[in-house]
């Protein structure tokens, strides 16, 4: 195995904790603000593993599943932060 097989390696690894905590969080979180972080580390986490992915194979050809799934995230997270606040607000 030569040195940039054990990085990549250690890439994957420390991406793959990163979502497990992430995930934890996202089930243990005590409000809903705090599942809406996890939810967009998560996709932050998993555009990277993409990343990491592609320059595994040399390929550029999942630059689009990137862009797609970053774009989701974020209108995801836009579109739970907005809900939760329109949540908040009507509560008082």
């Amino acid at each position: 195995m030569t040195v940039l097989e054990w990085v990549y390696a250690a890439t994957f690894t420390m991406l793959g904790v990163g979502v497990l905590f992430a995930l934890h969080r996202l089930v243990r979180g005590p409000s809903v603000l705090d599942r809406i972080v996890c939810l967009n580390a998560v996709s932050v986490l998993v555009v990277s593993a993409i990343a990491v992915g592609s320059a595994v194979r040399g390929e550029a050809a999942y630059v689009g599943l990137m862009v797609t799934v970053a774009l989701l995230g974020f209108v995801g997270t836009l579109t739970a932060a907005r809900f939760a606040e329109r949540r908040a607000h009507d509560r008082g």
